[in-house]
C-alpha cells in the first residue's frame, strides 16, 4: 500500500547494486498529502514524548532532514493502516499486551 500511495523510493537496482532513488509519488495525491500532513503534526510534539515511535523519530530528526522524517512516519503509518485492515484487528500500540 504504500509503494502505491507513492511514500516508497523508486528503485532503479542493477546486477546486485540497489539504487534507491526520490519517493515516487504515484498513487493518490490526496491520501498521501493526508498522511505526511499527519505525520508533520506529529513530528511537531515528538520531542516532548517518550514512547517508542517518538524516540525513533527524534533519532530519525537527528540524522535525516524532517521533511524525510514527515515520509517516513507516512510511509510506516500507512503500512500499519494496510496491515489493520487486511487482518480486521485493532491497533496495539509497541509494547502493549495484545
Amino acid at each position: 500500500m504504500a509503494a502505491w500511495l507513492g511514500l516508497t523510493p523508486r528503485q532503479h537496482s542493477s546486477g546486485g547494486k540497489d539504487r534507491l532513488l526520490a519517493v515516487s509519488k504515484r498513487g493518490d495525491a490526496y491520501l498521501r498529502t493526508l498522511l505526511v500532513h499527519g505525520a508533520r503534526s506529529v513530528l511537531k510534539v515528538a520531542h516532548q514524548k517518550e514512547d517508542p515511535r517518538s524516540r525513533w523519530l527524534q533519532s530519525l530528526c537527528g540524522r535525516r532532514n524532517k521533511n524525510i522524517a514527515a515520509v517516513a512516519l507516512a510511509n510506516k503509518n500507512a503500512r500499519i493502516v494496510w496491515a489493520l485492515l487486511t487482518k480486521k484487528t485493532d491497533y496495539q500500540p509497541e509494547g502493549e499486551p495484545a
